[in-house]
């Protein structure tokens, strides 16, 4: 259970952080850059559910992962080690990417296939979910960078991180009211 009393601890004031596993890393260590970009995935998310009250079916599923980002952080701040813990360490589990693969799929049927790339924009949630979708490409990246330099990252939490990019992109179709109001590019239109 978490127990937060004080805000400040002054722990930081070094420009380190603590792990869940108790170590201290710098503020821009790799590891800490990418949970941080998966919490700002989170708060753009908490900014697209603002305008998606008249969409309930997309707005609960949004609140699902957002609790689900939270699960995601958690395994980020926990490295893979063979050190004892004294608990269980909370890991992103292969059933979270298939239930985003389940949610594209029902969403995606209500749709038309596409026939350009779609611009960001259209309605206010589609316009915000686009964004949390490339702000969660970038916490994709940084997750990739974090493995290719040897940090150990489970495959369902680079599955998760990959299959949300993908659900943000048809939930900001369903926004534009199931693809309506998707704003199309046109190649070369203004040369």
């Amino acid at each position: 259970m978490v127990k937060l009393n004080r805000i400040y601890t002054r722990t930081g004031d070094d420009g380190s952080t603590g792990l869940a596993d108790g170590e201290r890393r710098s503020k821009c260590d790799p590891r800490v850059e990418a949970y941080g970009d998966v919490d700002e995935t989170n708060s753009a998310i908490g900014l697209a559910r603002l305008s998606t009250a008249a969409l309930p079916e997309l707005d609960v599923m949004l609140a699902r992962i957002q609790n689900d980002l939270f699960d995601l952080g958690a395994d980020l701040s926990t490295p893979e080690s063979d050190k004892p813990l004294g608990y269980e360490p909370l890991r992103i589990v292969a059933a979270q990417p298939t239930r985003l693969e389940q949610e594209i799929d029902t969403l995606n049927a209500r749709l038309t296939p596409l026939r350009s790339f779609v611009l960001p924009g259209g309605t206010p949630a589609a316009a915000a979910l686009h964004l949390a979708r490339v702000v969660c490409r970038r916490a994709e990246r940084r997750m990739v960078a974090l493995a290719l330099e040897g940090e150990i990252i489970g495959a369902p939490a680079m599955q998760y991180i990959n299959r949300l990019s993908d659900f943000l992109f048809v939930a900001a179709r369903i926004a534009n009211e199931n693809g309506v109001a998707d704003i199309l590019w046109r190649p070369g239109q203004n040369r």
